[in-house]
């Protein structure tokens, strides 16, 4: 697997390179504007030209991730909330585009006030808005749905959710799923033991098609199985545990398939000082791999 994290593009999305590699990255997750902001910087030549200068020179950091805005709810009753938030997909969409990137991840969005199966419909609408309106502009990158974790109203904790969402977009080859572990566990998913683990894999390839799987968010988590809370753990030291991600680094299914932390940055000690957790987390994955 291509292991990494979700690394700060601060100054500059080509500066995000630097980070990775000085972390002990092969792969890495990025935001291509602010993620608690509507509005975006536009990306201009230099920006692009910048960001594949780095890549090149950074060759060992591939292939790199998007994560789209958490403001983004096409789910939303509210139509001019899901028209604002639609048009704030399809730019994401196509900024990661722009770059090259691969893959994008989005959180499929809450149904709030209205029934889940209503949300399920708005997102549906929305993704195969998405794939019609992009087909000429948005060339080799895929858009994830991530799954979740089923805290509040929050859609995609379902597998059936997200064969539903891919049904609806028209089984698209632009549209994929990114594996949360912390958010699959705590929707009720167990991946702790081989047996647990295999489970839950055949299930997910009879409901969605394991073709459908492009990416991972690798985080343990605070919370035990089926609590439906979305807290992330460093590896190892939450409820899923060393055992639950050997599974999937040992797993020949997912070579090459890129992994990211979106685990705490930093451990705050007693003595005052801080130790940086994204090398030691992928130190402890990459302890894993038999």
């Amino acid at each position: 697997m291509r292991l990494g994290a979700h690394i700060s593009a601060a100054g500059g999305l080509f500066k995000a390179f630097k980070r990775a590699d000085e972390a002990g990255c092969d792969s890495m997750l990025v935001f291509t504007k602010s993620n608690r902001q509507w509005k975006a910087k536009p990306i201009t030549e230099e920006d692009v030209t910048k960001y594949k200068k780095e890549a090149e020179k950074y060759s060992n950091i591939f292939p790199v991730a998007v994560h789209a805005s958490y403001l983004i709810n096409i789910a939303s009753p509210d139509d001019a909330l899901w028209e604002k938030s639609y048009q704030a997909l399809k730019d994401e969409f196509n900024r990661a585009a722009l770059f090259g990137i691969p893959f994008i991840t989005f959180h499929p969005g809450s149904h709030m006030k209205s029934e889940p199966e209503a949300g399920l419909e708005r997102i549906g609408k929305g993704l195969k808005r998405l794939v019609e309106e992009t087909a000429d502009s948005v060339q080799g990158t895929t858009l994830c749905l991530e799954t979740m974790a089923g805290q509040g109203t929050n859609l995609g904790a379902k597998f059936e959710h997200l064969a539903y969402l891919l049904e609806a977009a028209g089984h698209s080859p632009s549209i994929g799923v990114c594996f949360d572990t912390c958010h699959v566990f705590a929707s009720g998913y167990d991946i702790r033991s081989p047996e647990a683990y295999e489970a839950t894999m055949t299930e997910f390839d009879n409901v969605i098609g394991l073709d459908h799987l492009k990416c991972f968010h690798f985080n343990d988590s605070k919370y035990d199985l089926g609590e439906m809370r979305d807290r992330h753990q460093h590896i190892g030291q939450g409820f899923i545990g060393k055992e639950g991600f050997a599974n999937f680094v040992n797993d020949p299914r997912w070579k090459d398939h890129p992994a990211h932390l979106e685990t705490p940055k930093i451990e705050k000690h007693d003595d005052g000082t801080e130790t940086e957790m994204d090398p030691v987390n992928l130190e402890t994955l990459r302890s894993l791999i038999q």
